[in-house]
């Protein structure tokens, strides 16, 4: 994650390592600290000490957003303000939170053709130029996006698996960066594992050392920007109905 800016740093800081020791911390909260803060160090450069508008110019709901994305986006400011408020460390009013509204999208049921043409596009993805990110984009779509589907596990989930959490030996995945802060292990189907045992001799050949076991080709994690892009792309290459990525595992969760 990139690192803050304002003058809120080591307020933000402080905050952060409060919320994960108390386990109550996940990614979506490091990328929307991380927005509010380039709102107030780009619009308040001068300014050292927090103000009812920073705080309302960030969290006013947007033309834009339902209520359920302004909530996802301004939930964790809400509690940064709580934060300060309790320490006496700031003097400014909490956001008013809108209301959640009830979700009307139906995910999309895969079709048996839909998955084959989606899996075999990702299986013909091209191997040159031979450069680090061609190959290494090679190596992981076809396998990261299996293992959404036979695992059930979230796009978060696997993005954020690092080596030490793939238990190749007993086919065991240790989920670590779950929905909240819920810790848990994932047992494998045996075509999964040795398709993950073939990927990891492969893409270890390439990143030696890794510490993600779906790394870019700079090695770190993969971001939420590249299941979207690689998913949007490969699917639509042969299939025309709306789905995403996250949809995969429904089929898996529908057969518990």
């Amino acid at each position: 994650m990139r690192r803050f800016q304002s003058f809120l740093t080591p307020l933000m800081e402080a905050f952060i390592a409060f919320q994960k020791a108390s386990g109550r911390w996940n990614e979506t909260y490091d990328h929307n600290m991380l927005l509010f803060d380039c709102h107030c160090a780009r619009l308040f450069p001068k300014t050292e000490t927090l103000t009812q508008e920073m705080v309302d110019g960030w969290c006013a709901q947007r033309a834009t957003e339902t209520n359920n994305s302004c909530r996802t986006r301004i939930f964790v400011i809400s509690n940064f303000v709580r934060y300060l408020r309790v320490r006496e460390i700031a003097d400014v009013v909490g956001p008013n939170i809108p209301k959640m509204e009830p979700r009307t999208y139906v995910p999309h049921a895969f079709m048996d053709f839909e998955l084959e043409n989606f899996f075999r596009t990702c299986d013909s993805l091209p191997s040159t130029p031979n450069t680090p990110a061609v190959l290494t984009r090679r190596l992981v779509v076809p396998v990261f996006f299996r293992l959404l589907y036979s695992s059930g596990i979230r796009t978060n989930e696997a993005r954020m698996l690092r080596v030490d959490d793939v238990n190749l030996v007993q086919g065991v995945l240790n989920i670590r960066h779950s929905k909240g802060s819920s810790q848990h292990y994932v047992v494998l189907h045996d075509t999964m594992l040795d398709l993950l045992a073939r990927y990891n001799a492969a893409i270890q050949a390439l990143h030696p050392g890794r510490e993600y076991f779906f790394p870019t080709s700079k090695g770190s994690s993969l971001t939420n920007g590249w299941v979207v892009y690689n998913f949007r792309k490969l699917w639509h290459k042969h299939n025309t109905p709306h789905a995403t990525a996250y949809e995969l595992r429904y089929p898996y969760i529908n057969k518990i």
